[in-house]
């Protein structure tokens, strides 16, 4: 199957999702990018989104692809399976590491000598007894790449994230105003973070990603700020749909997208900006006047707008 690791890591160890289970099958699906993801960070009036959501869901592709296999496996042995995709609680990189398909980085993601940083994990567990796998030995050795290029200083010790800190976190998972003290160091990211990933030097062995479904789409690969901060939710939906980004809904996404462009210097987008002043959502205002501040745009609009704003997070943007 030229589309995932050919390779079939095995480990038996029945699951506590299912006592049943007595192997767990771990497999990869490569994603990786043909472009250099660190290089999209320098174009300020573009935003970057995490290169494992330039096209489709991960979760259906790979999902669909296991489904295959298992129904494979149960056809031919008669054996119970159960699949997931980052959909359960399945630890799913220590099971890959035990299983020989990589070892957990510094960056705590897993890390394999020929796919590099950029895979999915997918896993079968099935009734089936299967021999097991030797695990991969750790080769990170006095590499600490990945931690030092962290924007907001996220690991703590090696192998060990503090998820507040996280970008990816931040940007994709929280549902509440962004701190101050990230805002900045967030540049222009807006969905997510590769910078831990793009950096390992064991990337240099991976070839480029083959499953279409996963190859960056070319809109999304640096999209202008000036055309993402007029989505309202029904373009949002439209421009993403299929795609992991879509999740995050329309006002976080803007949220983001307003912090790229308070770091973009760009005072063109000082108009867009203004508009979302009068924005439906709460969280969306409050980062239009964070971006105004930036772009030192705001002063002569405070009066105006604090005399009729009453959600007290804008409004203690605006005295800020």
């Amino acid at each position: 199957m030229g589309w995932m690791e050919e390779r079939m890591a095995q480990r038996s160890s029945p699951d506590a999702l299912w006592p049943e289970a007595r192997s767990a099958i771990i497999l990869a699906l490569p994603y990786t990018p043909d472009m250099d993801p660190l290089s999209r960070l320098e174009n300020k009036q573009t935003g970057v989104i995490s290169v494992y959501a330039l096209n489709r869901d991960y979760h259906d592709v790979f999902k669909g692809k296991l489904k295959r296999i298992a129904g494979w496996l149960n056809q031919t042995t008669g054996a119970d399976v159960k699949v997931f995709v980052d959909t359960a609680p399945v630890m799913e990189k220590p099971l890959a590491a035990q299983a020989g398909l990589g070892w957990q980085g510094k960056h705590t993601n897993l890390v394999s000598r020929d796919l590099g940083s950029w895979f999915f994990i997918g896993t079968i567990l099935t009734t089936l007894e299967l021999p097991v796998d030797e695990p991969e030995n750790d080769h990170c050795g006095s590499c600490r790449a990945c931690l030092d290029i962290c924007p907001t200083q996220a690991f703590p010790a090696p192998r060990q994230l503090d998820a507040r800190r996280c970008i990816s976190y931040l940007t994709i998972e929280h549902r509440g105003h962004i701190s101050q003290e990230f805002r900045k160091a967030m540049g222009n990211r807006i969905y997510g973070c590769d910078d831990c990933l793009a950096v390992c030097p064991w990337n240099k062995f991976a070839a480029a990603a083959r499953e279409a479904k996963l190859v960056a789409r070319a809109d999304l690969k640096a999209p202008a700020l000036s055309y993402l901060l007029t989505l309202d939710d029904a373009a949002f939906r439209k421009l993403f749909s299929g795609s992991p980004v879509k999740r995050t809904g329309r006002n976080h996404f803007i949220r983001n997208c307003l912090i790229a462009a308070g770091n973009s210097g760009d005072g063109a987008l000082v108009p867009i900006i203004t508009a979302l002043l009068q924005d439906g959502s709460p969280l969306v205002r409050a980062m239009a006047v964070w971006a105004l501040r930036q772009l030192d745009a705001a002063d002569g609009l405070r009066e105006n707008h604090l005399a009729v704003e009453t959600d007290a997070d804008v409004r203690q943007e605006w005295l800020a």
